[in-house]
């Protein structure tokens, strides 16, 4: 009886700190294949739920959903972080973020899950700190706070980033992805006058996969909850920081026993082989380098250059030898 007894609460217990993931493929036109995450104790009937969009970078492009769980939000939980917010979580299957395909799932999401419009935030990182300028950029009102992590711009206009509180936060050790880029968005928001609401934040010594240790430390998601959309003029918060030292102990205050994540389906139930080779020591390094093609270059050429070969290139970039190389597109080396 007592066995019993004991069974029913460790169960019982466990339902308490679990958070749901649900997987959606084909599910929205001109959008992306992406996960829900719902916080634990969520009820669908209720609309206070704040909610988390999550953009990852180029290494986690592709067509298996469950790449997006190796590092970010929803690896965090999965280590015990515990993280009280709806998660968006798409797949980018190659190529920038567009701010109208983001949309478009984000518009899904708020149209069949009970969430607080006015708690909607955005994170990413690398290609996804690209994704998260851009998309704010176009959506400023939509968006309570945004955090954009070693990355850079392509809005065709920046002027929109001024309207909400928006971190941008980059290593100065950043090979991959150098502050400068940046610093590019800065200077862009400066031309489109006082940027009160902005908070620009260089690390010391941090390159591109360090600052991926920001997605597991409570500091992250404790800046973002700070910030409401209707709240008077929308000033951003200083309260809470983001230090070198706190990302060098972000895991020191997880509890490694409890794994938050229920997950229906994934990839047909079995992980891909880059997901299980990774450790909870340490989150996969956003480590990916780029070069800007230019007139003359060649996959032969370029293999050469970088120290990889040819069918490395082509199982990066998801292209065939055969395929022309654009001038000025960034192709993937490492």
């Amino acid at each position: 009886m007592k066995r019993i007894v004991l069974l029913i609460f460790l169960l019982s217990s466990l339902t308490t700190v679990c958070q749901t993931l649900t997987p959606y493929r084909n599910t929205v036109d001109n959008g992306y294949n992406f996960w829900v995450c719902t916080p634990k104790g969520y009820d669908s009937l209720q609309s206070e739920t704040p909610v988390i969009l999550f953009l990852h970078g180029a290494s986690l492009c592709g067509h298996n959903l469950d790449r997006v769980r190796r590092y970010g939000p929803l690896h965090a939980l999965a280590m015990g972080r515990q993280i009280d917010a709806l998660i968006i979580a798409p797949q980018n299957p190659g190529g920038a973020w567009s701010p109208k395909r983001i949309n478009n799932v984000v518009d899904w999401v708020f149209d069949h899950y009970a969430a607080d419009t006015n708690r909607f935030y955005v994170i990413g990182m690398s290609l996804g700190g690209y994704g998260t300028i851009d998309y704010s950029a176009v959506y400023p009102n939509r968006i309570a706070a945004a955090m954009a992590l070693c990355g850079g711009g392509n809005p065709k206009s920046y002027c929109g980033l001024n309207e909400l509180p928006l971190w941008i936060i980059h290593g100065t050790a950043d090979r991959a992805v150098g502050v400068s880029q940046s610093q590019k968005v800065v200077s862009a928001m400066a031309k489109c006058g006082d940027s009160p609401r902005l908070r620009f934040t260089k690390l010391p010594g941090v390159d591109h996969g360090g600052l991926a240790r920001a997605f597991y430390i409570t500091e992250t998601y404790d800046w973002l909850f700070q910030h409401r959309l209707d709240t008077p003029d929308r000033p951003v918060n200083q309260d809470f920081d983001i230090t070198v030292d706190r990302l060098h102990r972000a895991y020191k205050d997880i509890d490694r026993r409890a794994n938050n994540l229920v997950v229906r389906g994934g990839n047909g139930g079995k992980k891909d082989r880059n997901q299980m080779a990774e450790t909870e020591e340490t989150p996969p390094a956003e480590d990916s380098e780029y070069h800007t093609i230019r007139r003359g270059d060649t996959l032969g050429a370029l293999a050469k250059r970088y120290h990889t070969s040819i069918s490395t290139l082509c199982k990066l970039n998801n292209i065939s030898r055969t395929t022309t190389l654009r001038v000025g597109k960034r192709l993937r080396v490492k």
